[in-house]
C-alpha cells in the first residue's frame, strides 16, 4: 500500500532529500510543478524512463493524478523501487493552494518555432531515437537522444542562449526539461507537440 501524505509530511520528507517524482500529464507539469521535481508521466513509457533516470535506492515522493496512486506504486514496485515514501494528498493542487514556490517550463508551439527560425538561427535539440531522426528531422539540429541525457547533459547548457527541445509528441521533451532544470540548466524551452506538430508547419524536413 502507498501512503497518503499531508503537505507537512510531504515537505518533511522533501527536506530529508527525498526525490519528488511528478507523474501527471506533461501539459499539467509544464504549467506548474514543485521545484526540483522530475517528470515522468504515468501515461507514457513510464517504467523504463523512471528506471533510467532515478536511482533504485532513492526515497520517492509522488505527485500523482488523483486516483492513480496505487497504480503508480505497483508500476514502480515492479521495476525495483522499494522506497516509495508516499504521495501528496490532493496532488499538486495542495501545494499550489498553500502558496508555496512553483516552477514552470517555457513552451512554444511548432508554429511559433517556425516564426522564430525565420528571424534568426536558434539552437534546437532533437531528443528522439536514431530511427526517428533518420526518418525525418529539422536541418542543423543537435541530435541528442533522451536515453543518453545522463552523459550529454552539459551539451544542453548554452549559457546565455536558449535551448529549444523537441521529441516525437511532447512527452520526452518534458522529461528532458525537468531533468535539465533539476541540474540548474534553466534556459530551456519545450516545443509542444514535438516533431508530429513540426511536420504540420512549413519548416524544412531533411531525411538521412
Amino acid at each position: 500500500m502507498i501512503k497518503s501524505l499531508t503537505l507537512n509530511e510531504f515537505r518533511f520528507h522533501q527536506e530529508k532529500d527525498a526525490l519528488v517524482l511528478d507523474i501527471r500529464h506533461q501539459t499539467a507539469f509544464v504549467n506548474g510543478f514543485i521545484p526540483n521535481s522530475i517528470f515522468v508521466g504515468i501515461d507514457g513509457l513510464f517504467e523504463p524512463w523512471v528506471a533510467l533516470f532515478i536511482e533504485k535506492s532513492a526515497n520517492i515522493l509522488l505527485v500523482s493524478p488523483k486516483g492513480r496512486e496505487a497504480e503508480a506504486f505497483e508500476k514502480l514496485s515492479a521495476v525495483g523501487f522499494k522506497n516509495i515514501v508516499g504521495y501528496l494528498e490532493g496532488s499538486f493542487d495542495t501545494w499550489e493552494k498553500a502558496g508555496l514556490a512553483v516552477e514552470t517550463i517555457a513552451s512554444i508551439t511548432a508554429n511559433e518555432l517556425s516564426v522564430l527560425k525565420e528571424k534568426s538561427p536558434i539552437a534546437i535539440f532533437d531528443i528522439r531515437k536514431q530511427n526517428e531522426y533518420d526518418a525525418g528531422h529539422l536541418p542543423n539540429v543537435h541530435f541528442k537522444p533522451l536515453a543518453d541525457l545522463k552523459t550529454t547533459i552539459k551539451d544542453f547548457d548554452l549559457k546565455e542562449e536558449t535551448t529549444y527541445i523537441h521529441c516525437g509528441g511532447g512527452y520526452r521533451s518534458v522529461i528532458a526539461c525537468s531533468i535539465l532544470k533539476r541540474n540548474d540548466i534553466h534556459n530551456v524551452v519545450d516545443i509542444a507537440g514535438g516533431f508530429g506538430a513540426i511536420k504540420k508547419t512549413d519548416l524544412v524536413i531533411e531525411h538521412q
